[in-house]
């Protein structure tokens, strides 16, 4: 077996995420003799500017070959790839590779995958973790297969997701504990001792799915319970955001606590509903940002953006802005 110098690797990735893998790699002295990444994204009023993927911004500053096609299939990008005779492959955050890709390379194509495999297959597996009130995620390594998400799993690292985590909070984490199992998966399959488990072998473990995002996905339903309105903000923000509506225009919120997590208030006298439409506000209930209404008590809005305005947090925003008691977010 080749040692990490000679081992041919290719990374294929694209967000902000893929680039601390990519570094632990380059860092580690290992031998990255390509990247692929999504083509350029137009930016701008015209579309006239070409946006790099955070990948590529990495690999082009690291003198690595950059590799962009438009499409997987197309015969001239999978021969310059077959051209590179890669030993592995790794993806991190990329597109679904079809077979003749991922089948290419002698060791196979892994890909590092931000949740506890078979739980949360999908786009979206953090926010989702987080949505559902998840107490840990993690990262898993796994041989890529013809199904999304469904290969053989290589390995797994456990971390846990705090009471106040927010999904960016738990990417971060995440991103950095993938650079460092991408690069201890890649030191077992040079040392030959890889043993991977198939994914149905992890019966009692829940196919939550992790579909991905869309901007319907993040309307709040304020007829649910306190907790799990609080966990759905937390688990869109700061990104995308989870919305509501105020006399029809949109607001996004990005920061809420539960009226029990402030000191010396309790949900309405510990009765299980608040005796007003979800959605309610109030402004006496708490001096240090907007009360609503929920299921099944109320929760403390601190920080959100009102349409055309800038993020700020409530307090600020109440200086300049007349709510009325008991009106009410859709």
């Amino acid at each position: 077996m080749k040692n990490k110098e000679e081992l041919r690797i290719v990374y294929m990735g694209t967000p902000d995420f893929a680039v601390e893998s990519l570094r632990a790699l380059v860092e580690g002295g290992y031998n990255v003799v390509a990247v692929v990444t999504m083509p350029d994204k137009p930016m701008g009023r015209h579309g006239s500017v070409l946006q790099p993927s955070p990948v590529k911004q990495y690999a082009v500053e690291h003198g690595l070959k950059v590799m962009q096609p438009e499409k997987l299939k197309d015969p001239a990008f999978v021969e310059e790839l077959r051209a590179l005779k890669a030993d592995l492959q790794i993806v991190v955050a990329f597109r679904m590779l079809p077979e003749i890709v991922w089948s290419m390379p002698p060791l196979g194509t892994f890909n590092a995958h931000a949740s506890l495999l078979p739980k949360y297959r999908g786009a979206a597996p953090i926010n989702w973790a987080v949505i559902n009130g998840e107490t840990e995620t993690g990262i898993t390594t796994f041989f890529l297969k013809h199904e999304i998400d469904t290969g053989d799993i290589i390995q797994q690292v456990k971390i846990p997701i705090g009471e106040t985590d927010n999904v960016e909070v738990v990417h971060d984490k995440l991103m950095v504990l993938s650079g460092k199992l991408v690069t201890e998966t890649v030191d077992n399959i040079i040392a030959g001792t890889v043993t991977s488990v198939p994914q149905d072998h992890f019966k009692d473990v829940p196919l939550t799915p992790a579909p991905k995002i869309f901007r319907e996905t993040c309307r709040i339903d304020w007829n649910q319970p306190t907790k799990r309105i609080y966990d759905f903000i937390r688990g869109l923000s700061p990104y995308p955001a989870a919305w509501t509506t105020l006399e029809g225009k949109s607001v996004k919120i990005y920061e809420a606590e539960t009226l029990s997590a402030l000191t010396g208030i309790s949900p309405v006298n510990g009765e299980s509903h608040t005796g007003c439409v979800p959605g309610t506000i109030s402004l006496v209930k708490s001096p240090h940002g907007l009360c609503v209404a929920t299921a099944d008590g109320w929760l403390n809005i601190k920080t959100l953006q009102l349409e055309g305005k800038k993020k700020m947090p409530v307090t600020d925003l109440l200086k300049g802005l007349k709510i009325k008691e008991n009106a009410f977010f859709v």
